[in-house]
This record gives structure tokens, sequence and C-alpha cells, in this order.
């Protein structure tokens, strides 16, 4: 519990900064936000309500003590666009985007990890080399490159799939596939380079001088050892695939995070835009927070070391 709660507190100060970052980020946009949401052609009386409304009139730290007390009570403040509560179209559209998130991951894991290891426990055989080069591969295919591929072998020419909106799970499959190629690669080389470390320990030959099968072998004993840099990689991608949701979503017209994003970018709805930041900055925290408490499940020399 100690190394709990140890652990949560150093995460306090990141999550105000987070915060501080995302209130800044109105007054770093070059020239006036008000010129910017506007326009210069609209009136000056049209400027000066909408700067109240956004409370752009007041000093800086009045401001940020009133964007962090709203913050405390969940109030993001109300579309420029919609004039709806900007939380309830975050809340509308998280659903979707950590649909897609999961699926992705899931459908990363459940090839990235059994491929690496097994590439590490055949190591330079032609089945090392050939997920060795796929993973080069998968890495190397940009998401915006990669999701018009797949809508064109799959939706247009093969016709298996359905291209837009969110439906059913055959609406997810290329959508989930598009993110989770390159992020399987990365699971893929990860996973083997960890397990050639951990199979040439002496205790994993132990194991196999007494008979132990290749599946507790691997899988049991050294999966486990191997874990802290999947584990770590695993983590890292997951704030990769939240901003990689914003091409992908675009591609596949997914009602997600990255679509409301970019479409209030496009329509300088800064609040929604403040927003959506906060939200996808502060997952990635969250995620960073679980990844370092499962270390120490993984590893009990990590909560014992505190």
């Amino acid at each position: 519990m100690r190394f709990i709660l140890r652990r949560i507190f150093v995460t306090l100060p990141v999550v105000l900064g987070v915060c501080t970052l995302t209130f800044l980020l109105i007054h770093l946009v070059p020239g006036d936000p008000v010129d910017i949401m506007l326009g210069e052609q609209a009136s000056a009386q049209d400027k000066a309500q909408l700067r109240q409304e956004l409370g752009l009139d007041q000093p800086l730290l009045t401001q940020y003590k009133a964007f962090l007390f709203d913050l405390a009570r969940l109030d993001i403040g109300r579309s420029l666009h919609t004039r709806q509560p900007v939380l309830d179209s975050l809340l509308e559209r998280l659903p979707a985007t950590a649909e897609l998130t999961f699926a992705a991951m899931f459908i990363a894991l459940l090839f990235g990890i059994p491929l690496g290891i097994l590439a590490a426990v055949r190591q330079y055989s032609a089945v090392d080399h050939s997920v060795m080069v796929s993973g080069l591969l998968g890495m190397s295919i940009p998401g915006f490159f990669l999701g018009p591929l797949l809508i064109y072998v799959f939706a247009i020419q093969l016709d298996f799939f359905p291209v837009s909106e969110r439906g059913g799970i055959e609406h997810l499959v290329l959508p989930a596939l598009s993110l989770a190629l390159p992020l399987g690669a990365v699971i893929m080389r990860i996973t083997r380079a960890s397990m050639l470390e951990v199979i040439r320990e002496d205790y994993i030959n132990v194991a196999r001088s007494k008979g132990l099968g290749p599946g507790p072998l691997y899988f049991r004993h050294a999966l486990r050892n191997a874990l802290m840099p999947i584990v770590t990689i695993v983590g890292l991608q997951v704030g990769a695939l939240l901003t990689g949701t914003v091409i992908t979503e675009t591609i596949f017209d997914w009602p997600g995070l990255g679509t409301l994003l970019l479409g209030s970018i496009q329509r300088r709805d800064y609040p929604v835009v403040q927003g959506c930041i906060l939200l996808i900055s502060l997952i990635y925290v969250v995620v960073n927070l679980v990844t370092d408490l499962s270390y120490a499940l993984i590893n009990p020399k990590v909560r014992l070391g505190e």
C-alpha cells in the first residue's frame, strides 16, 4: 500500500503540470485567440463578448485559479460551436476511442508476444529472420498510408469489411488493424530482445535439464521475467495509440476523440481542443501510473526496494 500511495503522490505534480500546460495552450497561440476564433472582420462588441465569456479579460493568475477551480468541479467550459458542455462531448466520444484502442492493443499483443517468443527461441532461423523483417516493415509503414491500403485491399477490392462509421465488430476490424500492426511490430521486437536475455540465464538451463517442456519453460518461467520491458513499451504505446487515433479515426470516419479534436481545430473551437488535449494527456499519465504499479506485481523486488 505504501508503494501505491507513493507512486500516486509522485504523479500528482505531473497532473498539475499537464493541467497548467493545457491552460496555457490558448495563451500560447500566436496572435489574439479571439481574433483567430472570430476572424478579423468581427465587430469589437462580439470580440469583447467572447473575451468575457472565455475569461480572457481577467488577469492571467485569476484565469488560472478559475480554470483549476472549474476542473475540480469537472467543468471544462462550453463549445463555441454547439454551445454544449465540453465534458459531455468528451464523454460521448470517449467510448469509441476506448473501444478502438483496446481492440488494437488486444490484436497487437495477440500476435506480437507469441511471435517475439518464437523468434527468440529459434534465433537466427528462417522464422527469426521473417519475424524481424516483418517487424521492421510494420514499424516503418506510417498510419496515413496503412489505413488507405487496408481500405483498398479489404474494403474495395475484396469487399470484406465496411469502411466508415462505428457499428458492429466488422466496422472495428480495419481501423483496429491499422493501429495494431505497427504496435504489434514494436512489441514483437521488444519481446524477442527481452526473451533472448532471459533464456540464457542459468535457471532456464536448469529447468530445461530437468525435462521441463517448452510451453511451461518459455511461457511460465521465461516470459514472466521478460515482462518488464514489454509492459514498459505497452504503457508507452497506449499514449501513441491515443494520438495515432487522430489520423486513423479521420481515415475511417470513426466517431472518437480524434475526429472531435481535428474537427474542433478546423472550427477553431478552442474550449473543445483544450478539453481533448487535457483528457488525452491525463489518460496518458494514468496509464503510466498503472504501468508503474504493475512493475510491483511482476517483480516483487520493485515493491520491496521502496
